[in-house]
């Protein structure tokens, strides 16, 4: 590549000398100037002075311009000139640098291929090397490994026995701490049963205890109920109108008794039919306490999934302060019934109001339970 590059460079160079020969050949051909002959014959005429200086300045202009053309052209030929000398100049010093450049280039080759056969022999005085290396290495290793086989099969081996005899001692362990847990959860379950007896029977203790506090203050009321009454009974007989009211009260009292059916329903419907501010007052104490009761019992209510679907109807009897007196089962699943009367029983006492005439529709209450 680099000799193709070198012919190339020497055509150009003689081309260009060539230009450079033909240009001046050309220069020369136009420093000539061809002059036309002037004959001898002579003519007498006037001659105008005005228009023979007008010719003479003529024939000076042309004259100037002509050296002025000349000048032009023998500078614009020495530039040419100089252009191509510096351009021959150029060319030889890069001719110059190609031959300098072809030498390095061969030099770096002998250069290159002495380093590679030193690289070359090096290579393999170091695999020579390197193979006897390998050996003595793998030599090494597989002794290592031999030694290190040996080891780990005896520490195996050991650790095999500690294992079995780790086992042993845990099945032991364990088979002891099992029996001594078996022994401390059946003495638990036995404490355990012993305090849910003895809770029970605190309960029916306190439950009994309650009643017949309930049922001493419930006497203690009706009597002084009888002597009210008494005293009212003498009062109306010397007013009858009185007297009107309070049977009209009464019988409207045990008509609402006898209409109950649910927890609370129908109380102010049957308050709003006695009509007037006051009923439309009770109606809704009542309705405002049976929520308060409704509450109450639902939260000591055990709910079982079992109790899905069924239904338990008691009634409630309360004091006028609010005591339980007595919870009876009217109809539904006994199951759900019996934690129906658990959760009435556990609040024992409910609020009342002010109001003795809410409180008179409170005391019976009707309750349906269906969870």
């Amino acid at each position: 590549m680099k000799k193709s590059n070198y012919s190339k460079s020497v055509i150009i160079s003689v081309s260009i000398h060539a230009l450079f020969i033909g240009l001046l050949l050309w220069g020369a051909d136009f420093t000539f100037e061809h002059k036309q002959s002037v004959g001898n014959t002579i003519q007498a005429t006037m001659v105008d002075p005005a228009m023979l200086n007008q010719q003479a300045q003529q024939i000076r202009q042309q004259r100037q311009a002509a050296r002025d053309a000349e000048q032009a052209r023998q500078d614009r030929l020495e530039q040419q000139t100089a252009a191509l000398e510096k351009q021959r100049k150029a060319e030889a010093e890069r001719l110059r640098q190609l031959q300098a450049d072809k030498l390095n280039a061969e030099k770096a080759t002998r250069e290159a291929e002495k380093q590679r056969q030193l690289q070359q022999q090096q290579a393999a005085e170091a695999k020579v090397k390197a193979e006897a290396k390998a050996k003595a290495e793998a030599k090494a290793k597989a002794e290592a490994k031999a030694k290190a086989e040996a080891k780990a099969k005896a520490e195996a081996k050991a650790k095999a026995e500690a294992k079995a005899k780790a086992e042993a001692k845990a099945k032991a362990e364990a088979k002891a701490k099992a029996d001594a847990k078996a022994k401390v959860e059946a003495k638990a379950k036995a404490e355990a049963k012993a305090k849910a007896e003895a809770k029970a029977k605190a309960e029916a203790k306190a439950k009994a205890e309650a009643k017949a506090k309930a049922e001493a203050k419930a006497k203690a009321e009706a009597k002084a109920k009888v002597e009210a009454k008494a005293k009212a009974e003498a009062k109306a007989k010397a007013e009858a109108k009185a007297k009107a009211d309070a049977k009209a009260k009464a019988e409207a009292q045990a008509k609402q008794d006898a209409a109950l059916n649910d927890m609370f329903s129908g109380l102010e419907a049957e308050n709003e039919q006695r009509g007037g501010a006051k009923g439309k007052h009770i109606a809704d104490e009542v309705a405002r306490y049976g929520t308060i009761y409704k509450q109450m019992i639902q939260q000591n209510l055990l709910v079982d999934q079992s109790f899905k679907g069924q239904k338990c109807q008691l009634t409630l009897r309360l004091s006028a302060n609010g005591l339980v007196l007595n919870v009876s089962q009217l109809a539904g699943n006994d199951t759900l019934c019996r934690a129906a009367k658990s959760a009435v029983l556990q609040v024992s006492e409910f609020p009342m109001p002010d109001n003795p005439d809410v409180v008179k529709q409170l005391r019976v209450i009707n309750l349906t339970v269906s969870p």
